[in-house]
């Protein structure tokens, strides 16, 4: 685990190179197409092999030409992830490497093709079934693989990863190669007509709960996280209501995520997610909130609300810069990327937005982005989420947030777009007394725990990471001061007190006899 930025593409080079030396084949993957194309142009730079012993395979080859690709004079194989199990499942590639370079690590989870393609490398895959002798080198590369214990112990699991090696920007041997890195959060307020709706939607959503708690559904609001949780309860329970609850769920995180938008985005978000409601093939569940009356007047008051005091924000913050710098604005939903962009343009300023597949952009469009934005064409990127893993960018001065995120790993990726080459700037903006802050406290405290276990990892034996993971943090130096208490005591809550005090509905209370919501 290292800091964004520090190049861990150049450690796996290192140890690609050693492996090749020795006569080894070396498989590189990374779970996107510019990423992979990114690691082969520099492997290309910095390892002296002819240049048809460097491949770079993905789904854009046909299947049927892929084969004959992966023979030699082969010898450094750069890939997705995805590519690679389905060439190995049909048989297209006899797994010969001795080191498999996994970056991004922290995707080896679930059914993700990492873990596929982890087993080859362990030899679970051979055509016998046998176990391959001796297995491949393992190498994972992140700068961020949560916090949270049982994930971890997953990523290590399905890597079959036995040694870990964290360094963070405070650690002697690499604070001097760090790149400044100056924070500073924007905090803004709604408008009064914005918290007049903000609290209609909570009354509105206390309504949803009662409803539910009274078919025997009771449960905690805390995050989108919680409420999918509380859908699969519902759905597997043996309830006569079942179907009708799941339909005042639906409402339910319907008014969640509009919440949401007015908190976090702004007006016009909340009246495009209302818009495409109203073109959808209707359900009871949409019904119910199109025909609310109080939701309705809501939306119709806020027409005349005004946007959000972010944007004017945004504009404001990028138009102090200096011309001569770039900046990369993250935003969480793709809706309010447009608005951004416009916003930014209307003002003077030079901005393109930044997206993936999902909203119909090609590879080749998202690279000739990017090729515009290093060579000046335009100043600021708008980014989705596309843009928080692998985007090589050193000139980038400033990155913005237009809102926190409660993952700590995105909450990683985004910040370190910047201060890669020179000083670089953090900006965040956030809306007060909104979940804005209940997620930047919660991605805070996530990372701080992510680096207590990750670095109790890095000083444990590899029999002794089962103990390590079951004890409170990382074992504390001999010597180590002390960590100091956090400067905002909100950072030690639970994202249901954060939550509350922004604001939102605290868990609902439970009846004598009722069943909790564990027993669904």
């Amino acid at each position: 685990m290292l800091p964004t930025g520090l190049g861990k593409t150049l450690v796996a080079i290192l140890v690609a190179a050693a492996k090749l030396h020795e006569g080894g084949r070396v498989l590189f993957l990374a779970p996107t197409r510019p990423l992979a194309a990114q690691h082969e142009k520099v492997c290309r730079e910095w390892l002296q092999l002819q240049k048809e012993e460097i491949v770079g395979i993905s789904g854009l080859i046909p299947a049927s030409k892929r084969a004959p690709l992966y023979l030699p004079p082969a010898r450094l194989v750069i890939s997705t992830p995805q590519t690679i199990a389905n060439d190995l499942e049909a048989g297209r590639l006899n797994f010969d490497f001795s080191l498999v370079i996994f970056d991004e690590c922290h995707r080896a989870v679930g059914k993700y093709a990492y873990t596929y393609v982890a087993n080859a490398a362990n030899g679970k895959l051979t055509p016998d079934g046998s176990s391959r002798s001796p297995p491949a080198l393992v190498l994972g590369l992140t700068a961020s693989p949560g916090g949270d214990k049982k994930k971890i112990t997953d990523i290590l699991n399905a890597l079959g990863i036995t040694h870990v090696q964290i360094r963070t920007s405070d650690d002697a041997d690499v604070k001097p190669y760090i790149k400044p890195l100056e924070i500073e959060w924007i905090k803004v307020d709604l408008t009064p007509a914005q918290l007049q709706a903000k609290e209609v939607l909570a009354d509105l959503i206390k309504s949803q709960f009662e409803t539910l708690r009274k078919m025997g559904f009771a449960g905690a609001f805390q995050s989108k996280k919680s409420l999918s949780e509380m859908r699969m309860r519902i759905l597997n329970s043996s309830s006569s209501l079942r179907f009708s609850a799941l339909s005042h769920h639906a409402t339910l995180f319907s008014l969640v995520h509009v919440q949401e938008l007015l908190e976090t985005q702004g007006v016009e978000a909340v009246q495009r997610f209302v818009q495409r409601v109203r073109e959808r093939e209707p359900s009871k569940a949409q019904l119910r909130l199109l025909h609310n009356p109080h939701f309705m007047a809501m939306v119709e008051k806020l027409k005349s609300a005004g946007e959000h005091p972010k944007l004017a924000k945004l504009v404001e913050l990028a138009r102090s810069r200096p011309p001569s710098e770039k900046s990369i604005v993250f935003c969480q939903y793709r809706d309010q990327v447009a608005v951004l962009v416009n916003a930014l343009t209307a003002a003077g300023l030079r901005a393109q937005s930044f997206m993936g597949k999902k909203e119909g952009v090609t590879a080749k469009a998202q690279q000739q982005t990017l090729a515009d934005f290093r060579e000046g064409k335009f100043d600021i990127l708008v980014a989705t989420s596309i843009g928080e893993e692998g985007l090589d960018i050193p000139s980038v001065d400033n990155v913005i947030f237009y809102e926190p995120v409660a993952s700590e790993i995105r909450h990683i990726q985004r910040r370190g777009r910047a201060g890669r080459a020179k000083l670089g700037r953090m900006f965040g903006l956030m809306t007060a007394n909104t979940r804005d802050q209940a997620f930047f406290w919660s991605s805070k405290r996530k990372e701080d725990k992510m680096k207590k276990i990750v670095g109790g990892l890095a000083l444990a034996s590899p029999s002794d990471f089962k103990s390590v993971l079951n004890a409170k943090g990382r074992p504390k130096k001999k010597g180590e001061p002390t960590a100091s208490e956090p400067a905002d005591p909100s950072q030690k809550k639970t994202m249901a007190e954060l939550l509350k005090e922004a604001g939102h509905i605290p868990s609902a209370s439970k009846k004598k006899g009722q069943n909790k919501l564990t027993d669904f």
